[in-house]
């Protein structure tokens, strides 16, 4: 179970952070800013994308949106979306759970630069009513992954 799996990986790696059990879905960014009282740009999407030869979930603030010249100037080619039949399968996670957490090992983890102007972020926790609360940083460091910068966020 990919609620289970998060957990797992909090317990081990650190512990001090809760992963919060919501009452109602946060499975998208409107959702889970209403279900948890904060601004929709400080929940932290995980976006899964398929590059040529591997599969990468970009993590990146609620209101931001993939800018593609700076896309494809990072990883070299346009972005592809993998299809929703493949999400859970290739992640672990439910499609409104997916994270960065409890993944299996060898999946690039990339954090957009756009969410360093929070001092924390609320990504989801594996299932479509579980969060938590964490710094970019830590979440980074946490997950091994790589800040990028491919995103444009409203201003």
């Amino acid at each position: 179970m990919s609620l289970d799996s998060v957990k797992q990986f909090f317990q081990l790696k650190a512990p001090h952070i809760e992963v919060m059990e919501l009452p109602v879905s946060s499975a998208t960014v409107e959702m889970a800013a209403n279900a948890l009282s904060v601004e929709p740009a400080r929940i932290a999407k995980t976006l899964a994308l398929r590059l040529a030869d591997e599969l990468v979930l970009l993590v990146t603030r609620g209101d931001a949106r993939l800018d593609n010249k700076k896309y494809k100037a990072f990883f070299g080619e346009k972005a592809r979306m993998l299809p929703l039949e493949e999400v859970e399968s290739l992640t672990s996670h439910p499609i409104g759970g997916v994270c960065p957490f409890g993944v299996p090992t060898g999946l690039r983890i990339c954090c957009d630069v756009s969410m360093q102007v929070f001092e924390t972020v609320f990504p989801a926790a594996g299932a479509i009513n579980a969060a938590v609360k964490i710094r970019p940083d830590d979440m980074v460091d946490l997950t091994a992954a790589e800040w990028v910068d491919v995103c444009s966020v409203p201003t």
